[in-house]
């Protein structure tokens, strides 16, 4: 997968010295040894919540509900849908991350958040609207994702995040528009070249994310170091308090284009199809989006986007699948 590389290591590196992401704390450290700054919120080891509701053995994450065969056109959204609630605040609030370099990042030349995400979002709104810019972006953690969809505070999520059954009993999710699968981020003159290297080795993930629990469940037993942004992952294992970062590896290929002395490594462990994430009660707004994401696959809009931000070669989208 390629990158476009749009920051230089001494960004990274002025990141690192603000220790940036959600703020810093100090460790603690033996009288006379130098005091290293770590961001607020580590938990090391992770805390790996208890099981979620059991998902249907019969679940296939990327089934989800098909698209009307007519889409009402934008700024005339039928009377009594979501969408027309939606028309009527004068804007789509849609969950982003602010710290996932290609996907959902905050542009340090003019300050506003952007990348894949942020563009399909934009193209949600314009449905809505007809007009992209009608959204508000709220910046999130993981951790926050659902919480934020299901008490209805955004109309939507879009932050790379994985479809599974798991989260089904609790969000409905649009049709996968980017797979992914979660393999690790080493720096370059590391050992570690899988996820069976790094027994014993503390490995960062976000907390609130698939990733995570895949490092608790994994055979290997590498120690879970969680955070609350993707960015603290980079600061951790800049001061070498972490061996590994491992996530999906859209998200750990923008860190690697961030910083030149990271290299993505091993192959694939899991299967990630993205969704946006959707209030469950709301499958009207559910079928109109997938019948968005379906007009950007046919119409090169999801070409479009994928060769702005991960450049070429530009593979095909994921396919729809439905279960009605």
């Amino acid at each position: 997968m390629k990158a476009k590389i749009k920051f230089t290591f001494s960004g990274v590196l002025l990141c690192l010295l603000a220790a940036c992401g959600s703020g810093t704390a100090v460790t603690s450290a033996p009288a006379g040894a130098a005091v290293v700054p770590r961001p607020l919120g580590v938990q090391d080891p992770a805390v790996i919540p208890s099981a979620t509701a059991a998902a249907p053995a019969t679940c296939d994450p990327r089934l989800s509900r098909r698209p009307p065969s007519t889409a009402p056109a934008a700024g005339q959204m039928p009377a009594g849908t979501t969408m027309a609630t939606i028309q009527s605040h004068g804007r789509l609030v849609v969950g982003v991350d602010q710290n996932t370099y290609l996907f959902g990042f905050r542009d340090p030349s003019t300050g506003q958040i952007v990348g894949f995400d942020i563009d399909i979002a934009r193209e949600i709104a314009k449905a809505i609207f007809g007009d992209p810019d009608k959204v508000q972006l709220v910046a999130i953690t993981s951790a926050q994702r659902i919480p934020l969809v299901s008490s209805g505070k955004v109309d939507i999520v879009a932050d790379s995040m994985t479809i599974n059954c798991a989260r089904l009993q609790q969000v409905a999710f649009s049709s996968d528009y980017f797979d992914a699968g979660q393999k690790i981020l080493v720096a370059k003159n590391s050992p570690f070249k899988s996820i069976g290297d790094l027994g014993g080795k503390k490995v960062c993930a976000a907390a609130g994310t698939t990733s995570i629990q895949t490092l608790a469940e994994a055979p290997s037993k590498p120690i879970p170091i969680a955070v609350n942004d993707w960015t603290d992952c980079m600061v951790l294992i800049q001061q070498g308090q972490v061996d590994a970062i491992s996530t999906d590896d859209n998200i750990l290929a923008g860190m690697a284009a961030q910083d030149p002395g990271l290299q993505v490594v091993g192959d694939r462990f899991t299967d990630e199809p993205h969704g946006l994430a959707i209030k469950k009660e709301n499958i009207d707004f559910v079928r109109f989006v997938n019948g968005v994401l379906d007009q950007m696959r046919s119409d090169g809009r999801w070409a479009g986007i994928y060769q702005k931000w991960m450049g070429a070669p530009v593979p095909a989208p994921p396919p729809s699948q439905y279960l009605d």
